[in-house]
């Protein structure tokens, strides 16, 4: 008999969701188990940054670490994971400077320190939402351990980075040209500039002879440049050293208009011959290429603009102005004084900030460099050894070993108030350098750097630095370092991915991580990326609060496989609170119904019939399969696997089946089919439990239990005494005989209340057997007014049938049946089994297959054509019945 129960009869995840996440931190259920027989299994997050909230994709990677740390916990692992968030460096300081914007005021009104002040109270802000974030998405995270890559200990071990890497030579400080953004005035990385398409021009030029010679018969030569506003900084003009067109006027000199200085015409194999005219003009202090060129030539450099893009002293009257207003009115005075020839509009890609969205500028400056070249060789060769990193999906390894092998000079000095302040120091009256963990003792003499470091510079550090190094004797250094398992997106393998496999193997002579899941990006249903522009980004927050965060975290968790992005919907989100809705119905069912029990306790095998062997089956199947999985990290598959057992073996037939049991009568049976239906339901809560913890943890905590939480339950196992396989085929014949006789019911138009005799023809005894004893199954699924039987059964002519393996089902239906339409159903039948036949022979007739797939796909391959050619046969006996009738 049914007990009483306060369970809703809908899924609320409101109501589920309510305080859990509390319980779980004051019962401190997310730290390490401390146990040292165990074996440690560590996580560290990659750190947010305090520039705002989390978004869909930060839910996404987090969900994919809970889910994997959870489930180590379960497994009796000793997990930790570290929580954390990052300093961001330009990215906070540029929403703190344009909130002060808003205010009327800049980061220069207020100082440096009161500046920096500021950006604390922000991070403050900004760390309290991501924390309540985190426990609306349920992160099993362990807050004594939290990290900031500001803090007192990370400081420690930036410092002592550099000053390494400054003794060994690695870090130099030099002129050069470098990614400028004039807004935040400080320096940016290659991989901080995003190219975009502008709209521009090649404004062509005329540059006179200083002498009096001709070429063409003209007075000058004609250079096309689309950055006039850099013409004050012009020192050569250069063609190729093979280029004949010109080999009679270099070494002339030409005079560059409106600056009216001299430049010589001089040959350097940088340039391309049949591009434009093959000349170009060379100004090394505002292009990459030619700071080069003006290194093999010797020429002098000329700045022409400030740190924020105004024009400088050297700019003539140009000076104070802005570079695209002095543009416009440089072409003007050149078109004036008869020195513009052309104006020939284009479109092409400029260099954009990624923080500020302002064009970058190529500009020569004095910066910290780290000189890459042997620090990638050796992150190279230690993936060719047993401490390798294994990239999940392996061809991301492909473009970290391609990024290393071509990789440039990293500068890392920002001019910027926020991070970490490179440890350097310049004498106020020589000017020497002084690199070191501490100030100089006489710090009055001494001026320290006032630029910081690159932000990626210590994140670098991240899963070394935040366990203690550089104290190497720390206890969660030895213990939990390297890390397990990295997760994060494809977009920052460059940032931050390879990066930490450098310093690391520099620092520590260890791999960061043994593995790194490496896995898409979120984009809307139509495959765009999410972005501000476009307005379809989506709030995390928002889904949780209309699906509940379990919800969002099976969507997130079986929506790709490994690399690949996903397609957010509404659509899956509304299935996914529908599953766990037929969750959430079935466990009340089961609660219902299992008494007053003090936990699920199997009853000895021998008490077990065909529908408990069955199950109990497989839950074996789908517990090895999910474990593997998990392993391999392929959570949509591990889904696949739990929602087919869940949805269909548990609620479609175990439970179905359950039901007969509980209302026979027989007490023994009823309380065995109790203990079995409870004991599949808590192992069910566990498989899903990393996936869906709050959900999980409400159903098992209302049903008979042991322990406290599903958080530091035991995983499910693999147990050997489940193995059936011959349940599972006897199951199956079962459940294609019920599936069978409903289609033929649906056909014909007889519901079940429709009384209709069922005569089944099998091939041999045994499976007559089984049928027979699990008579009450099918009069229960079936509805039959008479039940037949057995290897001897005559078809009738007037009767709908179907066809099932080892087997044919009539049902006798005079009344109902038309010769013509049965004819034409088996017609069909017919051309379906037959393009399996030839589909399944032309499979196994393929070598490479045969040869290449495992024995068991081979042998479940042939298992099936067997099976087809069977049906196919009885199905074409059956035709020639009917039309002979």
């Amino acid at each position: 008999m049914a007990k009483e129960t306060e369970m809703s009869t809908k899924y609320d995840p409101q109501a589920v969701e309510a305080g859990r996440y509390d319980e779980w931190r004051k019962a401190g259920l997310f730290k390490p188990s401390g146990d040292q027989k165990a074996e440690p299994y560590s996580i560290v997050i990659p750190p947010p940054n305090v520039t705002g909230k989390l978004h869909l994709g930060h839910a996404w990677d987090t969900t994919l670490q809970d889910m994997i740390i959870r489930q180590k916990r379960m497994q009796g692992f000793d997990t930790l994971w570290l929580p954390g968030m990052d300093h961001a460096g330009i990215a906070t300081q540029a929403k703190v400077e344009a909130r002060l914007r808003e205010q009327g005021i800049s980061r220069y009104d207020l100082g440096r320190d009161k500046f920096v002040q500021q950006v604390w109270d922000w991070k403050d802000e900004y760390a309290d939402i991501i924390h309540q974030q985190w426990a609306k998405l349920g992160l099993s995270l362990d807050y004594d351990r939290e990290r900031f890559t500001l803090d007192e200990g990370l400081n420690e071990a930036v410092r002592k980075v550099f000053v390494d890497l400054y003794k060994k030579g690695l870090i130099y400080r030099g002129e050069y040209i470098i990614n400028w953004d004039p807004q935040a005035r400080t320096a940016l990385s290659d991989i901080e500039v995003i190219h975009e398409d502008d709209k521009g021009a090649f404004y062509h030029v005329k540059y006179p002879f200083t002498d009096g010679t001709t070429f063409d018969g003209k007075d000058y030569i004609e250079i096309a440049t689309t950055r006039p506003e850099t013409m004050f900084g012009d020192v050569a003009i250069a063609v190729h050293p093979s280029d004949e067109r010109y080999a009679g006027i270099v070494g002339k000199k030409v005079l560059v208009p409106l600056v009216n200085r001299e430049v010589e015409i001089i040959t350097d194999q940088y340039v391309t011959p049949d591009f434009g005219t093959g000349m170009v003009k060379i100004t090394p202090a505002h292009d990459p290429n030619d700071f080069q060129v003006g290194n093999r030539h010797d020429l002098p450099r000329i700045n022409t603009m400030n740190e924020d893009a105004s024009m400088n002293e050297n700019a003539g009257k140009y000076q104070g102005m802005d570079r695209f207003e002095a543009r416009d009115a440089m072409v003007k005075d050149l078109d004036a004084g008869g020195y513009l020839l052309s104006t020939d509009p284009i479109v092409h890609s400029v260099g954009h900030s990624e923080r500020t969205g302002v064009q970058v500028e190529a500009r020569l400056s004095t910066q910290w460099f780290v000189k890459m070249e042997p620090l990638a060789k050796a992150a190279l060769a230690k993936q060719d050894t047993d401490d390798s990193v294994d990239f999940v999906p392996p061809r991301f390894e492909n473009t970290f070993t391609q990024w290393m092998t071509n990789i440039h000079d990293w500068v890392i000095s920002r001019q910027l108030w926020w991070g970490h302040q490179i440890p350097a120091w310049y004498q106020k009256q020589t000017g020497e350098v002084y690199v070191g963990m501490e100030a100089p003792k006489d710090i009055e003499n001494w001026e320290q750097d006032p630029d910081v470091l690159d932000t990626w510079f210590s994140s670098a550090l991240w899963p070394f630095s935040t366990m203690g190094w550089p104290d190497t004797d720390q206890a969660d250094f030895k213990r939990y370092f390297p890390t397990d398992t990295l997760v994060t997106g494809y977009d920052i393998i460059f940032f931050w991915v390879a990066r930490m496999m450098f310093q690391s193997t520099e620092f520590t002579g260890r791999r960061p991580f043994k593995h790194v899941l490496i896995h898409g990006l979120i984009r809307d249903e139509q495959g765009r990326k999410m972005s501000k522009s476009l307005g379809n980004g989506i709030d995390p927050m928002d889904v949780i609060k209309k699906y509940g965060a379990d919800a969002l975290r099976w969507f997130l968790a079986t929506g790709s496989t490994p690399g690949q992005d996903v397609r957010f919907s509404y659509d899956k989100m509304d299935s996914a609170w529908n599953f766990i809705n037929k969750i959430w119905n079935a466990s009340r069912y089961v609660i219902m119904n299992l008494g007053e029990m003090q936990a699920p306790k199997l009853p000895a095998k021998s008490k077990w019939d065909l529908a408990d062997r069955y199950i109990l089956n497989q839950l074996n199947q789908t517990v090895a399969q999910v474990t593997r999985l998990f392993d391999k990290f392929e959570f949509g598959e591990a889904g696949r696997a739990l929602y087919n057992f869940i949805w269909n073996d548990f609620c479609d037939w175990y439970i179905e089946m359950s039901k007969e049991k509980l209302n026979s009568g027989d007490e023994q049976q009823q309380n065995d089919t109790r203990n079995i239906l409870g004991y599949v339901l808590d192992q069910t809560l566990r498989l899903m439990h990393p996936i869906m913890p709050f959900v999980t943890e409400k159903l098992w905590l209302e049903m008979p239990h042991a322990g406290d939480s599903l958080v530091n339950s035991s995983y499910p196992v693999v147990n050997a005494d489940f193995d059936d396989a011959l349940a599972a085929d006897q199951m199956n014949h079962l459940i294609e005989l019920i599936k069978a006789v409903r289609n033929i019911r649906n056909e014909a138009n007889a519901p079940m209340s429709t009384p209709v005799d069922l005569l089944i023809k099998v091939d041999d005894q045994k499976l007559a057997d089984m049928l027979n004893d699990n008579r009450e199954y099918i009069d229960r699924f079936c509805h039959p007014q008479a039940l037949s039987i057995g290897t001897d059964i005559t078809a009738p002519k007037l009767a709908m049938s179907g066809i099932i393996t080892g087997a044919e089902i009539y049902i006798p239906m005079a009344e109902l049946i038309d010769l013509d339409e049965e004819k034409a159903r088996l017609n069909a039948e017919i051309k379906k089994l037959q393009q399996e036949v030839d589909r399944s022979t032309k499979k196994l007739g393929n070598e490479r297959f045969v040869a290449n797939a495992p024995a068991e796909v081979v042998d479940e391959e042939r298992g099936k054509q067997t099976a087809w050619e069977q049906k196919l046969v009885a199905a074409k006996e059956r035709l020639v019945t009917i039309e002979n009738a």
